[in-house]
């Protein structure tokens, strides 16, 4: 699968994560212009998602944003994600103008803690009907 094959915006989340599937859920619930997909990272769109940018990590600690073949990581893949979501979330877009340093010490802090914290499932979280077409394998 090449990339212009898959979706123009795809999040990539940590499958297993309680935290990361509380975020995922929602986004979907927000997103009704339905403009985003998701995947888990430990799945065969993130993989394929790797081999054509090698800059995405291989570890399940980072949310990523792939919008049109740009990848941003950390807290900026889902400040750059909010875009896409209606009033008043994607304002919430603008808080990327904190300093790159600043927000990803805080994203790494909470990713350093989420399984503690927000509790780790066995296995990824299978969408229900109304949202299956959303998620990517």
């Amino acid at each position: 699968m090449t990339e212009s094959e898959l979706p123009p915006r795809i999040v990539l989340f940590d499958g297993v994560c309680g935290l990361c599937d509380a975020l995922i859920q929602w986004f979907v619930r927000v997103d009704r212009a339905r403009a985003l997909r998701y995947a888990p990272i430990q799945g065969e769109t993130a993989a394929r998602l790797r081999a054509m940018h090698p800059e995405i990590p291989s570890g399940v600690d980072t949310v990523i944003f792939v919008d049109e073949g740009t990848v941003h990581l950390r807290s900026r893949g889902i400040l750059v994600s909010m875009r896409y979501l209606p009033p008043p979330w994607r304002w919430a877009r603008f808080l990327r103008w904190i300093p790159l340093a600043l927000s990803d010490a805080a994203y790494r802090l909470v990713a350093r803690f989420r399984y503690r914290i927000f509790g780790k499932r066995e296995a990824c979280r299978v969408p229900g009907p109304e949202e299956r077409a959303l998620f990517l394998p």
